[in-house]
């Protein structure tokens, strides 16, 4: 097994940590990628959808605009729907910062495209990830490709965007590492159908048989969600039921939900996670590696994008320009955004689901929150703010700026 080198290391090639190494290219530092699922996986399995007006503006920068450009759906705002009601909030107008649907899917599709494009170092398919030598400024991460061979990878720094499930995060000594999180006692049950959307804006909707939402993946496709009782098996959600219950949940008085063919469906645990620390020495976590979201409020692909952006710049100065102050600071610095992602996702999922059990009472409950926030002017701005997301996600690695510029003037052209 001989032993190879890079800069950086990266564990796991999903958006967080392909997005890392093309940062991280930009400003000339090297990595390679790791992944222990095909690439064809990779390209095709539905996550978020809907970006923050920083996340699109970081995308475009760095030269990967172009088809988001033409495919993205901008979104003025989103409806919040309760009481038989749908209610506009409008983010562009209280904020200055539209949202875009555009698919996660469609982002990892664009940066593997790029970075082989570049011809990166992307290892699709591996098994047998592991990381070494972690107290040391030279880990290593080991693992073997599709052709059996077993390979020893020495790094100047890793990055551990892996996921949730990945090897990374327990990587870290026992009692290094401690976590903070909690479970619903409901789940989401997913659909992607093959209609074009019957809603111009997102739909977050209360309804006392539980939460819906409609969005899309495009003109083409919607993407919608029933709240399940946590523990149910599609075996008890044909598409009729699903349909039926959708209709039921978001339908208000002139207005008609639009079905079609159930392409993909699925069902997913409802829970909230982070660490107390996102850095281990020279191991960095990243994405949901370090932290998951609850999907209500689109948040998960963001806050994951904020940790790229701060990572990529505080790798490139560490590793390029050697100046290890904002490494050193990165855990900190990322999970004061990271728990306000976290708050507002668990402070929308607690106001729209319905509790289980006897929940009349946690429903008026929700119901004097929602009327609240809709009629109070200075709770509505602050709402559409948090929703929004910040201004811009701080990547400034320096001398890359211009190299950034030619990059997305290079994008631009080509579209």
């Amino acid at each position: 097994m001989a032993a190879e080198r890079t800069q950086v290391g990266i564990v796991g090639g999903g958006p967080a940590g392909l997005l890392l190494s093309h940062l991280l290219a930009l400003a000339g530092v090297e990595s390679v990628v790791v992944e222990v699922h095909s690439r064809e996986h990779c390209e095709r399995r539905q996550r978020a959808g809907m970006l923050e007006a920083a996340t699109v503006g970081l995308l475009r920068d760095a030269g990967l605009g172009e088809r988001l450009g033409r495919e993205g759906l901008e979104h003025s705002g989103i409806y919040l729907q309760f009481a038989d009601q749908r209610h506009h909030v409008p983010l562009r107008q209280l904020t200055g910062r539209p949202v875009t649907a555009y698919a996660q899917t469609e982002v990892v599709k664009d940066l593997i495209a790029a970075r082989s494009a570049a011809g990166a170092e992307l290892h699709f398919g591996v098994a047998g990830t592991a990381l070494a030598g972690l107290d040391s400024n030279q880990p290593v991460i080991r693992y073997t490709d599709q052709a059996g061979r077993r390979h020893a990878l020495i790094c100047d720094a890793i990055a551990g965007c892996d996921g949730y499930h990945g090897i990374c995060r327990p990587s870290i000594p026992p009692g290094e590492l401690r976590t903070y999180g909690t479970t619903y006692p409901y789940g989401w049950l997913g659909v992607l159908a093959q209609v074009p959307p019957s809603t111009d804006q997102v739909i977050y909707a209360h309804h006392d048989h539980g939460f819906a939402l409609h969005s899309m993946r495009g003109t083409q496709l919607s993407r919608l969600y029933l709240q399940v009782p946590a523990g149910d098996s599609m075996a008890t959600w044909p598409d009729e039921a699903i349909w039926k219950e959708l209709t039921v949940r978001l339908g208000i008085p002139g207005w008609e939900l639009a079905a079609g063919p159930v392409l993909e469906k699925g069902i997913t645990q409802m829970r909230a996670f982070a660490v107390a620390s996102m850095r281990y020495q020279r191991l960095f976590l990243a994405g949901d590696a370090a932290h998951i979201v609850p999907p209500t409020g689109a948040k998960g692909l963001n806050v994951a994008v904020g940790d790229v952006a701060l990572l990529a710049t505080a790798l490139i100065r560490l590793l390029r320009d050697n100046q290890p102050e904002l490494a050193a600071s990165y855990s900190r610095l990322r999970l004061k955004q990271v728990w306000r992602a976290i708050h507002l996702a668990c402070e929308m999922t607690t106001m729209l689901h319905v509790p289980p059990g006897e929940p009349g009472f946690a429903v008026q409950l929700q119901l004097a929150q929602l009327r609240r926030l809709i009629t109070s002017a200075e709770a509505l701005a602050a709402f559409a703010q948090h929703y929004a997301g910040p201004d811009s996600l701080g990547y400034d690695p320096g001398r890359t700026a211009p190299m950034m510029r030619a990059q997305a003037r290079k994008g631009h052209a080509a579209g």
